[in-house]
């Protein structure tokens, strides 16, 4: 199983080979954004594969760490990449060691920052037009 159309993170949708990961590595970043660094190559399975990679100094706590992961898979879960092998890296700080571990607001940016960086690797085709905002109709 392959994990197609489930809501699991399949082993076989995981990047976990050190070796895998350096591969991919190698290559310059895909895209940027204010906390994070996306790098992607493209595989030949017929599905896209994921890493993660959340360094403890710039998410001292575990919950943090953990919350970063979790979101980050969920979103790759639900977008229907091509067939790449993606890795997320945090890149800077989200958050200090005196707030708290994770608000809302820090879940809503990470979520909001991640979509926008594993959008840019959807096929041109697939990129859907923004959804219309609500437009009065005066």
């Amino acid at each position: 199983m392959t994990g197609e159309g489930s809501h699991d993170f399949a082993r076989v949708r995981r990047i976990v080979k050190t070796d895998e990961f350096s591969s991919v590595f190698r290559l310059r970043p895909a895209q940027k954004s204010a906390h994070f660094v996306l790098y992607t190559r493209a595989n030949t399975l017929p599905h896209a594969r994921l890493g993660v990679v959340v360094a403890k100094r710039f998410a001292p706590r575990a919950v943090t760490r953990n919350t970063i992961k979790r979101v980050t898979r969920e979103l790759f879960r639900v977008m229907q990449l091509p067939a790449l092998d993606c890795i997320v890296r945090l890149a800077r700080p989200v958050i200090g060691k005196d707030g708290p571990a994770t608000t809302a607001a820090l879940k809503a940016t990470l979520r909001g920052e991640l979509t926008r960086l594993l959008s840019s690797q959807l096929p041109r085709t697939a990129k859907a037009a923004p959804p219309a905002a609500t437009e009065s109709a005066s």
